[in-house]
């Protein structure tokens, strides 16, 4: 049986080299908002809200026409991290 991650870290490369992680809860919710809030408004310079769910007072907004890229992680709560 396949092990199933305990959230997803998302990461934005934003125009400029700038960098974003935010996280959800499960593929289903970024796929969601991906959907529902990004994707619509694709080509906007208008800001969209990103959900920040593990912190509070905090939010994070962004143009779509600057996320130059998307990558989706899969965080497992037994992983290990390592410094390199």
């Amino acid at each position: 049986m396949p092990r199933m991650p305990d959230e997803y870290a998302v990461h934005f490369l934003i125009s400029g080299g700038h960098r974003e992680e935010v996280r959800f809860a499960t593929i289903q919710d970024f796929q969601k908002w991906y959907s529902g809030a990004l994707m619509p408004k694709v080509g906007s310079s208008d800001l969209i809200n990103v959900p920040i769910k593990n912190t509070q007072n905090e939010i994070f907004v962004v143009r779509p026409t600057s996320i130059m890229g998307i990558r989706v992680e899969p965080i497992f709560a037994g992983s290990i991290e390592r410094d390199f």
